[in-house]
């Protein structure tokens, strides 16, 4: 793998950080099983392009396509708490939806960004880095900023009543917790990190597309799930940035498959190459607990 190549695979698994970090908060934190992201991770990046080519300024356009990637998840919310629609069929529709609807907010299939300004714009030849080495900082310090406050929002009290919920609606809501609100605001804010995503995504690359968000869920719970099986802990500090270190180990696990040689991988393989890794992840704290129970069955012997 060349240093260009593992760079950008660095920056992408960065920016993917922020799926996961939002993905955990659903999955994980809520117990709300949430495939909005797929299409809100294309609506952040279509409203950001769409307002940089009009000529809106960049963070004020990155800040509008998270915002409507924050709506997208109230969406999802409103069906499941107002209609008692099946939380998985609910966050169907919205992202059945949100294919049409990015369509439209972009007016055609993709938008193109190479000649516009972008939110690195601004730090370009800072420090007189060479643009490749700013991109992956930049992205880095957005991640980990982005993991740390959400780490410290988890241990806020607000954030300990979203947790609670997650765990046990019921005493929840005899404890006085307000139930539908945290989940309101807990898939707003998952939502919005992933199309925050999207946004960052869209200027660092240099186009949105309309299917860029397809298989956005499978990569967000693969992050997740090698985050949390390399890093066991009860810290949520700990735990959100496994979550980042996680989306970078799967970007840089594709990445040497589909450029090793003899393995014979191509760039349509890429779905096999997902599918395998997801399912070594689950496989792997399994067959690591069976082995530390027959070790405590040997020693006691």
């Amino acid at each position: 793998m060349s240093l260009f190549s593992f760079l950008g695979t660095l920056e992408i698994g960065l920016i993917y950080g922020l799926v996961a970090i939002g993905v955990y908060l659903t999955f994980r934190i809520l117990d709300f099983p949430d495939l909005t992201v797929d299409g809100s991770f294309t609506l952040g990046a279509a409203v950001t392009a769409t307002l940089i080519v009009m000529g809106v300024n960049v963070f004020l356009a990155t800040l509008a396509g998270t915002i409507a990637a924050a709506c997208a998840g109230l969406v999802t919310a409103w069906l499941n708490l107002r209609f008692d629609i099946l939380h998985l069929l609910a966050s169907i529709l919205t992202m059945t939806a949100l294919y049409t609807i990015n369509l439209r907010v972009m007016g055609k299939p993709n938008v193109a960004l190479i000649m516009e300004p972008t939110i690195l714009t601004p730090f370009e030849g800072l420090f007189g880095l060479p643009d490749m080495y700013m991109r992956v900082i930049f992205v880095a310090v957005c991640a980990v900023i982005g993991g740390l406050l959400v780490a410290w929002f988890l241990k806020t009290q607000y954030g300990l009543a979203m947790r609670a919920v997650g765990s046990n609606k019921r005493m929840a809501q005899a404890n006085g917790i307000v139930v539908k609100q945290k989940v309101y605001a807990g898939l707003a804010l998952s939502n919005g990190l992933v199309g925050l995503a999207g946004a960052l995504f869209a200027q660092t690359n240099g186009f949105a597309d309309s299917t860029m968000g397809i298989g956005t869920i499978v990569v967000g719970l693969a992050a997740v799930i090698i985050g949390q099986s390399l890093f066991a802990s009860r810290s949520m500090y700990v735990i959100v940035l496994s979550c980042i270190v996680g989306s970078v180990l799967y970007r840089l696990a594709v990445s040497m498959a589909l450029n090793a040689d003899f393995l014979g991988f191509s760039a349509s393989d890429l779905n096999l190459i997902t599918a395998v890794l997801v399912a070594l992840a689950l496989i792997f704290p399994k067959l690591r607990n069976e082995w530390k129970a027959k070790q405590a069955a040997r020693n006691e012997a």
